[in-house]
């Protein structure tokens, strides 16, 4: 009797523990699906984090320094802010830019860059930004010193970022200046020069033009202007113009001044079809520091070109951007420096360089 009383004890107690265990395996399923529902309830309808979205707008695709530059600016904002980019060419068309920069504001653009076409525009652009609450950087071409200070006057969120066109012409007046003969090839004491210019009306191309000759007249040399005319920044125009040079003055060019690279390459070609020697009876010098030009100076056969930063001046302009995009006050204006590219230079300290 008392063996059936302690086995039935047992099966109670065993009965019991089978009772509470399924009692409660629910609650603690029901407190995991709970615990699992809520850190899934965290993330549910949670983007990875994404940046800003930028419209940018160049004033043309097939211009070979700008081609550097987006590019560089469009990877520079994905891969620094995680940025939407939406780029678009201008196609050296005004109107055209102009409706770019209205579909920009209309898709809610967070900021947005532009190479304008005209500089003149800059004022309706500022404008149309600064009224829809959207942060403006103007890249390459910068608007006049009346305008950039409308913007400071009236603490619009728009800004510019380029380099001092004086800086580079002088610097490419100072490359012919240090040569053993100082431009003055022939020895008659005057250097008889052709100058190959960019658009006409642009202040790069004024300024690059008039301060290269003032360098050279300042160190001491006399200079005689046979030639000039506008290849608009194009080597093919370029090529055509130093053709022209040579055909009506042969052997009395000493030297050709070029607003940019491109055109100083396409003056390469013309002067060796010539028959003449590039970089001993003639000098070409250009701007920009492209990698077929700083070859060519490698060779021996252009005399040096200008660095124009184009990854120094889109960090800077990518870097102002997302700064007023956050509410930060910035600069109505940064610079980047050029820096000279000689024969004798650290050719791999420069940017774009394999």
């Amino acid at each position: 009797m008392k063996r059936l009383r302690k086995r039935i004890f047992v099966v109670f107690l065993i009965v019991w523990a089978a009772f509470l265990l399924y009692g409660c395996a629910p609650q603690e399923q029901e407190k995991n699906t709970e615990e699992s529902s809520a850190s899934e309830a965290g993330t549910e309808g949670v983007r990875e984090e994404t940046g800003p979205r930028i419209g940018i707008s160049i004033y043309r695709y097939d211009d070979t320094f700008m081609k550097l530059y987006r590019s560089e600016l469009k990877q520079y904002l994905e891969e620094t802010y995680h940025a939407e980019v939406i780029m678009r060419n201008a196609g050296g068309d005004q109107e055209e830019q102009n409706r770019q920069i209205g579909q920009f504001i209309s898709d809610g653009c967070d900021g947005i860059i532009v190479n304008p076409v005209e500089v003149t525009a800059a004022p309706g652009l500022s404008d149309a930004c600064s009224q829809a609450g959207i942060p403006l950087v103007f890249i390459n071409r910068e608007p006049n010193e009346e305008e950039q200070k409308r913007w400071q006057d009236n603490h619009m969120a728009v800004s510019c970022v380029g380099t001092d066109s004086r800086q580079a012409g002088t610097y490419q007046g100072e490359i012919i200046r240090e040569m053993p003969d100082k431009g003055d090839i022939n020895g008659d004491g005057v250097v008889s020069y052709a100058m190959l210019m960019g658009e006409d009306g642009n202040e790069d191309s004024r300024y690059r033009t008039e301060y290269s000759i003032k360098a050279l007249e300042e160190g001491g040399m006399k200079t005689d202007k046979l030639f000039s005319g506008n290849g608009d920044w194009n080597k093919d125009n370029g090529k055509k113009l130093a053709q022209e040079v040579l055909t009506t003055y042969g052997n009395r060019i000493e030297v050709i001044f070029c607003n940019n690279d491109s055109m100083a390459n396409g003056a390469l070609e013309a002067v060796e079809e010539a028959g003449r020697v590039p970089g001993k009876d003639i000098y070409l010098v250009g701007v920009d520091a492209l990698q077929d030009t700083v070859k060519y100076i490698k060779e021996g056969k252009i005399t040096g070109t200008v660095l124009n930063d184009h990854e120094g001046q889109s960090q800077t302009a990518a870097d102002t951007l997302i700064k007023m995009i956050d509410g930060e006050d910035v600069d109505t204006r940064y610079q980047v420096d050029y820096i000279k590219v000689t024969a004798i230079s650290t050719f791999h300290t420069l940017k774009g360089e394999d």
